[in-house]
């Protein structure tokens, strides 16, 4: 990989953004009573995500069901049809979404369901429900991706490792860098790194941290990490189109701390490229 002005270019490989949302209430508003709905200066249609990407050389990325859309999938599967493979997703379900129907999201280019704990359902994966639906998606191949506070990690990590699934931790596992790296929540994920059931996603950088830019209180949890999950272990995301922040950071500011957390140019590619190539099946 290598550094050009103020992008970052995986050289003979692909960039895979592992976590970015489409948000086009003109095409598929929001009729759910629950998630956050973005404002009307928050939109990311597929047209305007592609034009990023593509201005930073990045090939392909994982839609990530936004909170605001629930289980109505639909803005994510339009965009994996129109642009035939460059996406896949992680969608939302009902627990007790019919077999059929994971089936044709599976057909569609789902890869996994998001367990949003935070600001969607805090309960999902408490219920007397949870179990089976952990079970299906397993045999779907499916990964279960989960955003959780600090707090509910330890518990959350029992549940997921008892389904025998794999995971997708998002933004780093932490909702607040003030607890530290040695907060029980944090601990029970990197169990989970070490133990090779789960992926860490350096995703949503300016979410994470209370630096503007640059982000380098973010850098004694990526050393951790890289340490519990191994480079073959973590990836990347931008969380475009950044909503919901007092100041949204550019495309270029979420990519330019790999080069300083991964200085090794093989080990960037790996997280940015072969990890998700594998994970996600984006072929050639």
């Amino acid at each position: 990989m290598q550094e050009r002005n103020d992008r970052i270019v995986v050289t003979e490989d692909r960039i895979v953004d592992c976590h970015a949302h489409i948000i086009d209430p003109v095409r598929f508003p929001f009729t759910g009573t629950k998630g956050y709905r973005a404002r009307a200066d928050e939109h990311g249609t597929r047209e305007e995500f592609c034009a990023a990407l593509d201005e930073y050389g990045v090939s392909n990325a994982v839609l990530i069901q936004l909170s605001g859309y629930g289980t109505d999938n639909s803005a994510n599967l339009d965009a994996i049809k129109a642009y035939p493979g460059r996406f896949k997703a992680i969608a939302g379900v009902e627990p007790d979404a019919s077999d059929k129907t994971l089936e044709d999201l599976a057909a569609a280019g789902v890869v996994g369901a998001r367990f949003n704990l935070v600001s969607y359902d805090p309960g999902a994966l408490s219920r007397d429900d949870a179990p089976r639906l952990l079970q299906r998606m397993k045999a779907l191949g499916w990964f279960a991706q989960i955003y959780a506070d600090d707090g509910q990690w330890p518990a959350t990590a029992a549940t997921l490792r008892s389904s025998g699934i794999r995971v997708l931790v998002d933004h780093f596992s932490v909702r607040d860098i003030v607890v530290g790296t040695r907060h029980p929540g944090f601990q029970s994920v990197l169990a989970l790194g070490r133990e090779g059931i789960a992926i860490a996603k350096l995703s949503s950088l300016f979410r994470v941290s209370r630096m503007i830019k640059g982000f380098d209180d973010l850098d004694p949890y990526v050393d951790e990490l890289l340490q519990a999950f191994g480079v073959r272990g973590c990836i990347w995301g931008s969380d475009w189109p950044f909503i919901n922040v007092p100041r949204r950071p550019t495309y270029a500011d979420v990519l330019a701390p790999l080069s300083r957390w991964l200085p090794d140019s093989g080990d960037r590619a790996c997280v940015l490229s072969h990890n998700p190539c594998r994970l996600f099946g984006f072929g050639g």
